[in-house]
């Protein structure tokens, strides 16, 4: 059980675009323990996790999270190749979802609590940061949390003039090693807050303080965390979540919320003015001046999930997933769903890929002129990582040429 004497911390592992299992467990800590956040001396993250501390910390909508995550995710499966396909720029995308979602006054809200998991590029080693002079500071930290080397890109981001990657390559669960740290993540193990799989393994995998049991539903997460699934699955995930959030207070005798039931609307989207304060929107019921508008019968098979899946979640984050599962509803959708379809867009590749290269040549050329400012300390760092290079390649062939 948890007590204010000894004080507690959370650490939320890095999982790409399993993520969303975060937004889970948060709306739930926020809905229905309000005390156990509020009460947390630090919360700490990694990559995916880091997003997900920010924003709770920060003071963000946890349902427009919800949906920025669901959104990415769909931008990401649209092409052949997925988020690995050259028009995809991922980090653009986080960042203009960071910069619009947390509020202006985020790295206030934040300061001293979150600590932020980061990898630094010159030796290697693990650096948590937990001050922020700014928003856009916040944002650029989360940035470089979230910074897979290839998958992102090839030159990585820097903070504060050094470099920095995902903080997952050094350690995915920070201060996972304390006691008094409830650990969440998306992989079953032994982490606090985790999926509870039905197929029993007693081998065990530990990469970078992460706990993942060895059988096949955590590899098939593993297989997601960078090509997201379907967004019926990760409505699925989301839920997930929550129960298993849920689960854990209830087995630490925490104080617990009842759920009010809510009738679902479908909630316009809007970006709030910095004047406008920041509303909990998991925690409070929506306001009479929002603008609604009714949703399809529950009946209709526009709905993927059946309501028993989703009927614990807020209502904001329950009309993201809704919003989200409505993708596949269609002719187009259906007929793109088909494997022939499937097997000739593969098979159409090496024709359609110079094609869509050459159509999204205004957005490559936005990012050249977005990258012209970094352009000198870009081109300096890459020299110098070409020198070290060469440096090792030399000593190696001095030595096997003293060695014979």
């Amino acid at each position: 059980m948890l007590t204010q004497d000894s004080g507690w911390n959370f650490s939320f592992a890095g999982c790409g675009f399993l993520g969303v299992y975060h937004i889970g467990v948060a709306s739930c800590l926020q809905q229905r323990a309000p005390h156990v956040i509020s009460g947390a001396t630090r919360v700490y993250g990694a990559s995916a996790g880091a997003l997900t501390a920010a924003s709770l910390l920060g003071g963000a909508c946890l349902g427009e999270c919800c949906a920025d995550v669901m959104e990415l995710a769909r931008l990401a499966r649209r092409s052949t190749l997925g988020p690995l396909h050259p028009a995809f720029h991922i980090v653009k995308i986080i960042r203009a979802g960071l910069r619009r979602v947390l509020p202006e006054d985020a790295h206030l809200r934040a300061a001293g609590r979150l600590c932020i998991s980061l990898t630094r590029v010159s030796d290697g080693h693990n650096v948590l940061v937990s001050d922020f002079a700014s928003k856009e500071e916040l944002v650029q930290a989360l940035i470089c949390s979230s910074f897979v080397p290839i998958y992102c890109g090839i030159i990585p981001p820097t903070f504060r003039g050094v470099r920095y990657v995902d903080g997952g390559i050094s350690d995915n669960v920070p201060s996972y090693e304390l006691k008094t740290t409830i650990t969440v993540s998306p992989f079953c193990g032994e982490s606090d807050i985790c999926p509870r799989d039905s197929s029993p393994s007693f081998l065990e995998l530990r990469l970078k303080n992460t706990s993942i049991q060895c059988n096949l539903d955590n590899i098939y997460r593993l297989s997601r965390a960078l090509f997201p699934p379907e967004p019926q699955v990760l409505s699925k995930m989301c839920q997930q979540g929550y129960n298993d959030a849920l689960r854990f207070l209830r087995e630490n005798t925490l104080r617990v919320r009842r759920r009010r039931r809510v009738g679902l609307t479908v909630v316009q989207r809007t970006v709030p003015s910095a004047a406008e304060p920041v509303r909990k929107c998991c925690s409070l019921p929506l306001s009479g001046g929002e603008q609604k508008s009714p949703v399809p019968d529950e009946a209709s098979p526009l709905w993927a999930l059946e309501e028993k899946l989703w009927e614990n979640l807020p209502l904001p984050i329950r009309v993201a997933l809704k919003n989200a599962c409505m993708e596949k509803a269609g002719v187009v959708a259906y007929l793109r769903s088909l494997y022939p379809v499937r097997l000739a867009s593969y098979l159409m590749l090496p024709c359609t890929l110079p094609v869509e290269s050459a159509v999204s040549l205004t957005v490559r050329v936005t990012r050249l002129l977005e990258w012209l400012p970094d352009v000198p300390d870009d081109v300096r760092w890459m020299s110098q990582q070409a020198l070290l290079v060469v440096r090792y390649l030399c000593r190696q062939a001095s030595r096997s040429l003293a060695r014979r």
